[in-house]
């Protein structure tokens, strides 16, 4: 048996091939239950996923220095849980329960955002189409911002 044969070893019922490494992986997909805890919004993007039972190791910097940071924040974290509920509505769609939480966060994100832009200027280039004028490319942006929510 030469190298080539000996690092592609058939799986024993014939479907592929497993490479040297694999008795080392022992993967795990957790099984998620409806009616499932969740995090808070920051919580949720902090650990990278809206459900406890589904998180693995997982850090992101969610501390900010400014006011527009902080809403620019808390705007990724309702966006990131209101995509953790669309997936799991996507597999749950009987789950009325998240479907309420889905419509309360939608609307949060909603308002978040018209009042954010209203603040520091649209969000997206497609939102500075609602504007009396093109602002998108405009200073300050929002990690530019001091401290007290002045300008820079």
């Amino acid at each position: 048996m030469n190298m080539s044969e000996t690092n592609r070893r058939p799986y024993a019922d014939g479907q592929g091939t497993l490479p040297p490494c694999a008795p080392l992986a022992v993967p795990y997909v957790p099984f998620q239950q409806t009616g499932s805890q969740t995090y808070s919004q920051q919580e949720a993007l902090a650990n990278g996923t809206l459900f406890p039972g589904l998180n693995l190791p997982f850090q992101i910097n969610t501390v900010a220095a400014t006011p527009a940071q902080t809403g620019a924040l808390e705007l990724q974290a309702l966006s990131f849980v209101l995509t953790e509920l669309g997936m799991y509505l996507d597999t749950h769609p009987e789950d009325k329960e998240a479907f309420e939480l889905f419509r309360e966060y939608g609307k949060l994100a909603r308002e978040g955002r018209r009042r954010y832009e209203a603040m520091y200027g649209p969000l997206t280039q497609q939102a500075a189409a609602d504007q009396d004028q093109y602002t998108w490319l405009n200073d300050p942006w929002p990690w530019e911002y001091q401290q007290e929510g002045g300008h820079r």
